[in-house]
């Protein structure tokens, strides 16, 4: 008997039958990974803007100039001089620390909560939570807290 060279015909169906399910497996992977990264870049813009606001929040004095903890806050934002005076703030669209607009932000929401909170051992008239809350253009939210002691 001779010996054979080359492939029969049922291997080399049977080749293009695990390659093809091998390529279709690829295929829907690369799809779902492509249908989802718009949201990874969405989440890491949200995540720079709080960190941006929380910040600016966060460097403010505890006091302000008259050394009262939470008077009410200015009408402009360019005013704002203590943390507190940022408590309620709702931006519809990113802005500035003077309160300027970002247009490449515009569709972006932010929303800040400014709250009395005892930290270990601190009483709350000497601790102040702040929460800046971020919501995307696809609706996802994301929160981040800053705690700013009087010391």
């Amino acid at each position: 008997m001779k010996r054979q060279a080359g492939m029969t015909l049922v291997e080399l169906v049977i080749t293009i039958v695990i390659i093809g399910i091998a390529a279709a497996a690829l295929y829907s992977a690369m799809a779902a990974i492509t249908g989802r990264s718009a949201d990874p870049l969405l989440r890491q813009q949200s995540l720079s803007i709080a960190e941006g606001y929380l910040e600016e929040i966060l460097l403010q004095p505890f006091l302000d100039s008259s050394n009262a903890v939470c008077p009410p806050p200015p009408a402009s934002r360019a005013s704002f001089d203590n943390v507190c005076d940022y408590n309620g703030l709702n931006d519809n669209g990113v802005r500035d620390a003077r309160g300027q607009a970002i247009a490449a932000l515009a569709n972006y929401r932010v929303q800040v909560v400014v709250t009395a909170q005892a930290l270990a051992g601190l009483a709350a008239s000497n601790a102040l939570l702040v929460r800046v809350t971020v919501t995307d253009p696809a609706g996802q939210t994301l929160a981040l807290d800053g705690i700013r002691t009087r010391y």
